[in-house]
């Protein structure tokens, strides 16, 4: 129910307005249909999070890189370092698993249509899943995304599905609606609402809403920051966090 809400809110307050196309996506989990322009770049320098009562588990420091290798398509990298503290066990550092995607917007915007692409991704098993660093097999995700700017605001949003193989793992599904005022192209302030439903045998469906935003520090570089208090939305008590460094070229 929650992800068809998220997605009819989007096409509802998408189909009326229109603007020039603001690139979204982190620091939230939601993501954007804007690929990075034809030859042109972004590159992260970030960390994210979860604490809940059983322990930590993120990623950080952790390097993503976005190019546009053709018109309307961009090539996805991301580079984990990632860390496992659970309660009353020993913590582990060490390599991720990589990530590797290609967006491509197969619709522009216009004054009646969002912007419209898919975003597939790998999630190489290039960690060790016995420390739990990594996920052990290989994941795939198939989303669609969408995008209306009005004036300083956008919304975006759609959501997918996840293949999750290996032993305890199950196929999940992800839903996000962001809205967004961008007070400037480089300084933003946003809220996202999102649900999943479990990845494992051992999680629960995860309903969030995450606050964050960007502002500039230099030309073409931006902090990112995002957070989820465990607001109560559903009895998964956690706080998440996902702080970076953003910079075009």
């Amino acid at each position: 129910m929650i992800k068809n809400l998220l997605f009819s809110l989007l096409i509802v307050f998408g189909l009326f307005f229109v603007n020039d196309q603001i690139v979204a996506g982190p620091p939230f989990r939601t993501d954007d249909p804007i690929p990075v322009p034809l030859h042109h770049g972004e590159l992260y320098l970030f960390s994210t999070a979860v604490f809940d009562d059983t322990g930590a588990s993120g990623v950080g420091p952790a390097v993503e890189f976005n190019y546009g290798i053709l018109p309307n398509t961009q090539f996805h990298l991301v580079l984990p370092m990632a860390f496992s503290a659970p309660k009353g066990e020993a913590s582990h550092v060490g390599y991720g698993d990589t990530e590797v995607g290609v967006k491509f917007r197969f619709v522009d915007q216009s004054t009646y249509m969002p912007a419209v692409a898919t975003f597939p991704l790998v999630e190489i098993p290039t960690g060790n899943a016995s420390m739990n660093l990594g996920n052990g097999e290989a994941q795939i995700y198939l989303p669609i995304w969408l995008q209306k700017d009005m004036g300083k605001w956008t919304i975006y949003g759609g959501g997918g599905y996840w293949i999750n193989r290996g032993v305890g793992n199950k196929n999940w599904k992800f839903a996000g609606l962001l809205v967004q005022y961008n007070f400037t192209d480089a300084f933003f302030l946003g809220a996202e609402l999102f649900h999943q439903t479990p990845s494992s045998v051992y999680s629960k469906d995860d309903t969030g809403l995450h606050f964050g935003g960007g502002f500039p520090v230099a030309k073409n570089f931006q902090i990112l920051f995002s957070g989820d208090l465990g607001n109560g939305i559903t009895s998964y008590k956690h706080f998440s966090y996902y702080f970076g460094f953003y910079h075009t070229f």
